[in-house]
């Protein structure tokens, strides 16, 4: 054999391994998925883990309504990595998944894709048909990418009860939460008030804080009295004066006035009362 053709690293002593010297994750990936598969990996963590103390991580669901992104996988392989820790620190760490099926998201999805895009009017959901109609178009829409997302996330390798997830919309799960709002009712402990909420004048629903997006947009700023409806009563001169005045407020929202139900007042702030005498 001539120096050019000889291997010289049969002449050295160096360590021998079965791991490729590549990884190539986009083929391993899927074989070690359904290795896991085949072994019934899962099935057996459990069995193994029966009757130890329990380790139960609260996952706050994703919401079903699109395919997952990088804050999805950041967040979800972080909490397999501690219930995965836990399951070999001794304890039972069962990771069941779960996913957010309700909300305006899904149904602002369902107008634009059913309605808007296609030029049909949104249904009169005052009326209990048209309702349980646009009910059931949701549930299917939240299906549809449940199903997504649960493949999305198996192939990340995240560990857990994917064939049992909870969801939301799950009717059982509604049940349970009328029956729990009975108890308030029962208690006395629920009631009706008012609450502040973005609201689309056009689509003529309220707004999730993530629909939000804020425009600049140069105002002009005004000053605004708002005349006092009564005083309560006490032994100050000012109870008597206050009954004629008003309340001088500025503001950069002009449009937000006709909404206006209260001015806000602080103990903590010095108030001054005076007299115009000239216009």
């Amino acid at each position: 054999m001539t120096d050019a053709a000889r291997d010289y690293s049969d002449t050295l002593f160096l360590p021998k391994t079965d791991f490729p010297m590549r990884a190539g994750l986009p083929q391993k990936e899927p074989e070690i998925l359904a290795r896991w598969q085949k072994l019934d990996l899962y099935q057996r963590l459990r069995a193994a883990a029966r009757g130890r103390a329990k380790f139960i991580l609260h996952d706050g669901p994703p919401y079903a309504n699109g395919n997952i992104h990088i804050g999805h996988a950041l967040n979800k392989i972080l909490k397999d990595v501690v219930t995965r820790s836990q399951q070999m620190l001794g304890f039972d760490s069962n990771y069941v998944p779960g996913w957010d099926c309700h909300g305006l998201p899904i149904e602002w999805k369902i107008e634009e894709e059913n309605y808007r895009s296609k030029n049909k009017e949104k249904p009169n959901l005052s009326h209990p048909h048209a309702m349980i109609e646009f009910r059931k178009e949701c549930r299917a829409y939240a299906q549809h990418w449940l199903e997504v997302q649960r493949e999305e996330f198996e192939r990340l390798g995240v560990e857990g009860d994917w064939d049992h997830p909870y969801t939301t919309m799950d009717f059982a799960a509604e049940a349970q939460i009328a029956r729990e709002l009975m108890k308030f009712a029962q208690n006395g402990t629920l009631y009706r008030g008012s609450k502040p909420v973005m609201w689309s004048v056009v689509e003529k629903t309220a707004l999730a804080e993530a629909e939000i997006e804020y425009e600049d947009y140069v105002s002009d700023q005004v000053w605004v009295k708002f005349p006092v409806r009564s005083c309560l009563a006490d032994e100050s001169q000012a109870s008597n004066v206050l009954t004629t005045a008003s309340i001088l407020i500025w503001t950069t929202t002009p449009w937000t006035i006709p909404g206006n139900r209260a001015i806000s007042f602080s103990p903590k702030i010095a108030y001054s009362l005076y007299e115009v005498v000239e216009a």
